[in-house]
């Protein structure tokens, strides 16, 4: 996944707040290669996604204490939390694009 290639850390103050904020802001960062590979996972595949998951922990500020943003998750640590907005992401990412059957 090519996350926000060039693109300088969000600082403190553009830090997301909530869940909601978080996915657009990952969202964003995503190429339209990756939105439908991610898109096409299945929900179980999700927990691969650990390069997707490292950069919502640095850039998001899971680490740096981004208390909003973890509690917005409803999860204690900052690896359960990103594993919340990767999920959030995904189901975004299936909405946006068309199913074709």
């Amino acid at each position: 996944m090519g996350l926000a290639e060039g693109r300088a850390p969000l600082n403190q103050k553009e830090w997301p707040a909530t869940v909601d904020e978080a996915v657009g802001v990952v969202i964003a960062t995503l190429s339209d290669t990756d939105k439908a590979t991610i898109s096409a996972m299945a929900e179980s595949e999700l927990i691969g996604l650990h390069m997707v998951g490292a950069w919502i922990r640095n850039n998001l500020g899971l680490w740096s204490g981004n208390q909003s943003l973890l509690e917005s998750t409803g999860e204690p640590n900052a690896d359960d939390a990103s594993m919340v907005i990767i999920v959030a992401v995904w189901e975004r990412l299936r909405e946006m694009v068309p199913m074709v059957h």
